[in-house]
């Protein structure tokens, strides 16, 4: 992606009409619009402009914004009834596709999934709804076949060669040819590039591009998810050419016109095995309130907009990190060199100076290049101990003592003025792998948050926050914000239901606030199934995005809120302090400080916007499919042991179940529960046994054990030993909550159980018919403990 050149459309010798006059002319038909009308009406005289035209056509038919019809002329997809999206496939051969507009997935039935990939983008005609009402379409043409290579698995199969895609969204296996195997062996994992697009009658056929290695090589699950979401993870030449020419040491002229700070006590504070180090923090006493320095690391400095280093940044977006091992955003010489505020060398950085009042509130703020000597490298482990009193380390760090107590006093100012804009705090568990020399999983650790970790990020919201401020306040300028919008009307229902199974209301009506998501934290906060619930409300959330537009950030109640702090790992954060640096040179004049300044467009801040958002769902993505298989590689260890857990999700064909301590989520599939026909209410998240009663539910505690792990798949399959609810009791359905069976008459004993004969909830049958039930419910006709037929 580049900043600078929006269109790379084909250039021709000879002049012919722009796709937004052809579009004009087409559009102004009634029926579609034939070539030598197009050429009529543009008076192209000169050959080599029918030429031209007719690339132009071709290249806009391509990219779905004409169509090539029958009667040999061309017209409008929207007038033909035709939707432009992208194919979603799904392992069991049939797919969607994702309009590009928005709205509804559309299905697509296995036989139109035989001449598709995954992430081809297609046009689709609607054509009703199927059995089960979904909205079917037929795919008319592929408008743009995928451009990513395939990760999978080589194979032998009858002495012809495949590679079976580990992205079980792409069904269809690829054949490989002996001339293109490259040397491959059965069972290695592979990187295969598409020869030959599949069809109605032939499966792809591709050729080995890369071999990885062998399947459960240490570090295989990583080098697979890089490829399979397209990470870019390998510098080109010119960066590598760019990386030689800087010097190992900050250059002479880097310190002309800058603060210079390298006798303020600056302090970083990292997590354990940290490497890149974006921030440095000091505070001291000011009046009655506070002054709080934050120095980020000015990386605009050495990535100068449109260089190659730059773009090379720009394609990651970001930094991705995975359990012993990070794709960078930039190169090791900047990341964990030149840009890292290391300790005790000069670093350039860029300042947020702010003065806080007692009451935690930003009074002011000012920003400016500096140079920087990071007094100490502290981790949030070390900072806690100091605070808790470790008399060792409060010596080793005696230098710097009083500017931690300091942040920790400014600390409990910044997370009561938090508390008092009811931001909605989140303290759900996570974990961490402990990997022996093998690189295998020994154990899985939880991370605790701890005084220190809030204190750097109270440090770091303010000093974002003071940012967007700036920004705002001089619109010449434009940036990315951060912005988190309320949750949806949809999310908002499943969320409130979900509560109203617990007993438990979220207030605020349609438009609920923060403080009232932070009112019922605090409500759930002894409850045994806190977590839970904490879980399904950050699902319940919009996810946080990248936009030039500000609409504020709903879940830390901030009217104003964008990414400056970490430009070493976000290509957002760079994008601000190019801008910085650009409203300060038009205040004070061109400096040598100021370099890499960069004023971006309205257009341009829109594409960004997308793409950053995009690379962060990217990596978010990669690292879940990583932590998935690992999790899946140490269960491997632990089939048939027994563990206790609590359903984390209920769906028609079985229940998700999150294991306590671990926090690994396995299936305990409807035909591994107790021998009964299953009733899913989809409204109140339940399973109903027909003739048990039994209910299961969200937040139920439940006893398991591993019945099989597939590591392909990456699923672990679940048997359900036992289950109480949190106040551990077994649930029993009333007889109104099982509907009838569909389609057959109800016998004597089953009328009985419902309640329609004798006496059902102390009624006598005389007495009208019973409730047919709550919510409505989906019925499972799959039996427990029966082989599928």
């Amino acid at each position: 992606m580049s900043v600078q050149e929006p269109d790379n459309q084909p250039q021709y010798e000879v002049t012919i009409p722009s796709r937004d006059d052809l579009l004009a002319v087409i559009t102004s038909q009634l029926k579609p619009v034939a070539f030598e009308q197009l050429i009529a009406h543009f008076e192209l005289q000169d050959e080599r402009q029918h030429v031209g035209l007719k690339r132009r056509l071709r290249a806009m038919e391509r990219d779905g914004q004409l169509i090539y019809t029958k009667a040999n002329a061309y017209g409008l997809p929207e007038r033909m009834a035709l939707i432009k999206g992208r194919v979603i496939g799904h392992r069991d051969g049939f797919g969607f596709c994702r309009p590009e507009q928005g709205g509804d997935d559309i299905f697509i039935p296995h036989h139109q999934m035989y001449a598709v990939l995954h992430g081809d983008e297609v046009l689709v005609k609607p054509n009703g709804s199927d059995s089960k009402g979904r909205k079917e379409g037929r795919i008319v043409r592929v408008t743009k076949p995928r451009d990513e290579e395939i990760v999978g698995r080589f194979f032998i199969d009858h002495g012809l060669g495949i590679v079976v895609p580990d992205d079980q969204r792409i069904a269809q296996d690829i054949l490989i040819p002996d001339e293109a195997k490259h040397g491959v062996r059965e069972g290695q994992m592979v990187v295969v590039r598409i020869t030959q697009r599949p069809n109605r009658r032939t499966s792809p056929i591709g050729e080995v591009t890369e071999i990885l290695g062998e399947h459960m090589a240490p570090g295989m699950e990583i080098e697979v998810a890089i490829r399979e979401h397209d990470i870019p993870h390998e510098w080109s030449q010119a960066v590598d050419s760019a990386m030689q020419q800087l010097a190992d040491e900050v250059p002479a002229e880097a310190y002309k016109d800058r603060t210079d700070l390298r006798q303020l006590p600056l302090i970083t504070i990292d997590g354990d095995d940290s490497r890149d180090f974006d921030d440095a923090v000091y505070a001291e006493p000011d009046g009655d309130g506070w002054r709080l320095w934050v120095a980020i690391a000015d990386v605009s400095y050495y990535v100068r907009p449109n260089t190659a280093l730059d773009k090379e940044a720009l394609e990651r977006g970001n930094s991705v990190y995975f359990p012993q091992q990070v794709v960078p955003m930039l190169p090791e010489k900047l990341s964990n060199g030149l840009c890292s505020l290391n300790p005790h060398v000069d670093r350039l950085c860029m300042v947020a100076e702010m003065r806080i009042t007692s009451r935690g509130k930003l009074e002011q703020s000012s920003f400016y290049p500096a140079v920087m000597n990071s007094h100490a490298r502290l981790t949030y482990t070390k900072v806690a101990a100091i605070l808790d009193g470790d008399s060792k380390l409060r010596q080793e760090y005696q230098s710097v003592l009083t500017n931690i107590e300091h942040l920790q006093a400014l600390f409990k100012r910044l997370k009561a003025a938090r508390q008092r804009r009811s931001a909605i705090e989140f303290e759900t568990l996570e974990t961490r792998f402990i990997f022996n020399a093998q690189r295998k999983i020994e154990r899985i650790e939880p991370v605790h948050r701890n005084q220190a970790h809030m204190l750097i990020e109270e440090c770091m919201i303010m000093a974002n926050v003071a940012t967007a401020r700036f920004i705002e306040q001089h619109e010449e300028a434009g940036a990315l914000f951060r912005v988190h919008e309320p949750p949806n009307e949809e999310r908002l229902t499943g969320f409130r239901a979900f509560l109203a199974e617990l007993g438990l209301q979220l207030a605020g009506g349609d438009e609920p606030s923060p403080a009232d998501y932070a009112a019922l934290l605090s409500e759930i906060g002894e409850r045994p199934d806190h977590e839970l619930i904490q879980t399904m409300l950050l699902r319940s959330m919009q996810q946080a995005v990248y936009s030039p537009d500000n609409v504020g950030h709903f879940g830390l109640a901030l009217a104003s809120y964008a990414h400056f702090t970490s430009p070493i790992r976000r290509y957002p954060d760079l994008i601000l302090h190019r801008a910085i640096k650009a409203l300060l040179k038009k205040q004070q004049g061109p400096s040598q400080a100021l370099e890499g300044a960069w004023m971006y467009s309205d257009e341009q801040l829109d594409e960004l916007g997308v793409h950053t958002s995009m690379t962060e769902r990217r990596a978010d993505d990669a690292t879940r499919q990583v932590d998935e298989w690992l999790k899946c590689e140490y269960m491997q260890d632990h089939v048939g042991d027994e563990f206790s857990g609590v359903i984390a999700s209920v769906t028609s064909f079985g229940l998700f179940i999150r294991l306590d301590d671990l926090h690994i989520d396995g299936l305990a599939h409807i035909s591994n529960l107790d021998n009964d026909y299953y009733h899913y209410d989809e409204k109140r998240q339940l399973l109903i046994g027909e003739n048990s009663r039994t209910v299961y539910r969200l937040g139920d505690k439940v006893r398991v054990n591993v019945r099989a792990v597939n590591l392909d798949d990456r699923k672990i399959d679940l048997n359900l030993l036992a289950a109480e609810s949190p106040d551990g009791k077994v649930r029993k359905a009333d007889s109104t909550d099982i509907p009838a069976r569909p389609g057959k008459k109800m016998s004597q004993r089953e009328k009985l159980a419902r309640g329609k004969l004798g006496k059902a909830k102390g009624r006598s049958a005389d007495k009208g018919k019973s409730k047919t039930g709550k919510g409505k419910a989906k019925s499972s006709r799959t039996q427990s403990n029966k082989k599928k037929r």
